[in-house]
């Protein structure tokens, strides 16, 4: 009576190789690098704007000191010619002499204070102005002293502030050129994180895409293309003497009656049969052996190294052990195995033919009665 096993044994994978291919593809989907770079060069432009703005004002504060100095030398000439006209204010009238020096030290410092008074009236900046009464040669000296003062005392405390936004603008730029280097660095990293992060994706899709060319996938078998290229990995190290005088052979298995179970139960009965024979199969081989789906029911596996037929002997009789009781767990009692065995390099002088070695001996033992083994003949 046919059991059906329960689906929570055995799930059919429904999933082609198209739809894996896209399902993966929608994991490469890395939030992209726009909004980043985008608030990253938003904040740059910003900064460069800033940072034009401050070297704009430290020149026009530098020009604005130059001007000072130029006005403060005015001052010190000025102070100068009236350090003169003190020093002969008080010279009797009687030294006609003296007296001839003092009026042509006031009008030195007229000449002084009037040029004074051009420079500043021309200043980039609003100043006070020299009075234009102490520019008269009449003016008292007290009265010139009194604004020359005034104009040094003015001048001297615009230099010191003008000194000091020039060094509170210098220091602005720096912190400004260190802020923008944090945030170049700050995108550098966060760009080659998130590079680094796609590059992890790109590799697990490209080995998930390796994986599914290199397996079958309704069983999770290595498939045909997996099977060669470990044949020939393990031919290979044959020739190179790695494993001494050791031999490889590859069991071809066909399952007997199996179209049966298409035809009589359906598709969906013949692919839980599959997985669950398959399953078996991988626990019934040895760790360093492959099992493999060529297609349809037919299976390969690869033993990489025995040391008498009577060890791939017990090999095919687990392999027949397994079909069996899977058939027997479905409740078919339809289906069967036919090995085939062919071994390199004793039996089978070259390993690209053991594949079909193997084969053709497997349809030996269908001719001769089906659900048995046999070994290729030697060559």
């Amino acid at each position: 009576m046919f059991r059906p096993v329960s689906e929570r044994s055995i799930r059919v994978p429904e999933e082609t190789l198209e739809s894996r291919v896209r399902r993966v593809l929608q994991r490469v989907r890395v939030p992209g690098p726009a909004p980043l770079a985008g608030a990253a060069l938003l904040l740059l432009l910003v900064g460069l704007l800033f940072l034009a703005l401050q070297v704009r004002a430290i020149f026009s504060a530098q020009l604005q000191q130059e001007y000072v100095g130029l006005v403060l030398e005015a001052v010190e000439r000025a102070d100068t010619a009236r350090a003169a006209a003190l020093s002969l204010q008080n010279t009797p009238a009687a030294d006609t002499q003296h007296q001839a020096a003092y009026r042509e030290a006031r009008i030195e410092l007229a000449a002084r204070l009037a040029a004074l008074r051009a420079l500043v009236s021309s200043s980039p900046m609003s100043a006070p102005s020299l009075p234009a009464a102490v520019l008269a040669p009449s003016a008292t000296l007290g009265e010139a002293s009194s604004a020359l003062d005034s104009a040094y005392a003015w001048w001297r405390a615009e230099r010191e502030r003008a000194s000091a936004d020039v060094r509170e603008r210098i220091l602005s730029v720096s912190h400004t050129l260190i802020a923008l280097s944090a945030i170049v660095f700050g995108v550098l990293i966060t760009a080659l994180g998130m590079y680094a992060k796609r590059n992890r994706q790109l590799l697990g899709i490209s080995n998930e895409f390796e994986q599914a060319s290199l397996h079958d996938p309704m069983t999770g078998l290595p498939n045909r293309r997996k099977l060669f290229a470990a044949l020939e990995e393990s031919a290979n190290a044959l020739a190179s003497g790695a494993r001494g005088s050791a031999r490889i052979a590859v069991l071809y298995i066909d399952l007997d009656g199996f179209k049966r179970v298409n035809d009589t139960h359906g598709h969906r009965i013949g692919d839980e049969f599959l997985i669950a024979v398959s399953r078996r199969f991988r626990q019934a081989v040895r760790g360093g052996d492959l099992v493999a789906r060529i297609g349809g029911d037919e299976f390969a596996l690869l033993v990489r190294e025995f040391s008498s037929d009577g060890e791939l002997a017990v090999i095919a009789q687990r392999i027949i052990a397994c079909v069996g009781e899977t058939d027997a767990q479905m409740g078919l009692s339809i289906v069967r195995a036919s090995i085939g065995i062919a071994s390199f390099p004793d039996r089978v002088d070259d390993y690209w033919r053991l594949v079909a070695a193997a084969d053709d001996t497997m349809y030996t033992v269908k001719r001769n009665g089906k659900n048995g083994y046999a070994f290729a003949p030697s060559a």
